[in-house]
């Protein structure tokens, strides 16, 4: 049914239906365009306090790394002080210079790992409390971003809260209107919006002009957009084009305003040219 009724519309319904459906849309903008950058500041908080998660996450896990690493020191510490122990003990009964040289090598090197122990512990104590410095920093810095990020999505949700009704029925009404749209048409004025900088996929004839680019139309062209027999797009930016009258748009004002000023300009030029010979 709905495809019957796309192709049986004239030029001239399409053209209206399609410049209710820009007039829909950038309602919608204007909407959307009240959140101004809140949406993208409430994303970036939620990024930023994700990322900071992730980072205390790690950091806790370097710390537990250190504390292991602590752990595992202490251990070698107390195998290293046993056998110290124990070759001190072995020095009391030994038998010549070759054992008791040997004996005290073992204990001088067991004491070397026990003081590099010592000193790989010191240092890990070091990156524990650094690490936890850290820490706590990033905690801190989550929480205020948590407070921001409050902040910024009640606010968010007050306007949308405001514009929520509006734009669902504006959304409602262009989904009527896309359906009265032969759907090539439909999908080449999406097109044009999305790649148009104010979002205007079909614009009216102002001064003699494109009202997208604000490029001169030839009048022949002019002629032919008043015809409304064919779609037609500028050359310059490629917006669809359609006669003000056919919008409801009234330029009558606009064009009458420059002749009478042009007129009183030249009058009072006369009158000054035809004072000065009869003063002479």
């Amino acid at each position: 049914m709905t495809k019957k009724k796309t192709t049986e519309l004239s030029v001239e319904d399409k053209l209206k239906a399609l410049y209710q459906l820009q007039t829909t849309l950038s309602a919608i903008d204007e909407k959307r365009a009240l959140r101004g950058e809140l949406p993208l500041e409430v994303q970036d908080l939620e990024d930023e306090i994700e990322g900071l998660s992730t980072r205390i996450e790690k950091i806790q896990m370097e710390i537990e790394e250190f504390q292991t690493a602590v752990s595992q020191k202490k251990a070698d510490i107390a195998t290293a002080e046993s056998l110290v122990t124990r070759y001190q003990t072995q020095l009391n009964d030994v038998k010549n210079n070759r054992e008791y040289d040997t004996l005290s090598k073992e204990i001088e090197f067991q004491t070397l790992e026990i003081e590099l122990c010592n000193k790989k512990i010191k240092e890990a104590l070091v990156r524990i409390e650094e690490k936890k410095e850290d820490q706590k920093n990033a905690e801190e810095l989550i929480k205020e971003r948590r407070l921001a990020l409050e902040e910024k999505k009640s606010e968010l949700d007050e306007i949308m809260q405001e514009t929520r009704e509006e734009e669902d029925k504006l959304k409602a009404h262009v989904e009527e209107l896309e359906v009265q749209i032969e759907p090539r048409l439909l999908t080449s004025f999406k097109r044009i919006r999305k790649n148009a900088r104010n979002g205007l996929g079909i614009v009216y004839v102002q001064r003699d002009a494109c009202g997208g680019c604000f490029n001169k139309i030839p009048p022949q062209r002019q002629l032919d957009i008043k015809m409304h027999k064919k779609i037609i797009v500028c050359e310059y930016c490629g917006r669809i084009m359609i006669d003000p009258e056919l919008a409801g748009i009234k330029p009558e004002v606009v064009a009458e305003e420059k002749p009478k000023r042009k007129r009183a300009i030249r009058k009072t030029v006369k009158k000054s040219e035809e004072e000065t010979p009869a003063e002479d």
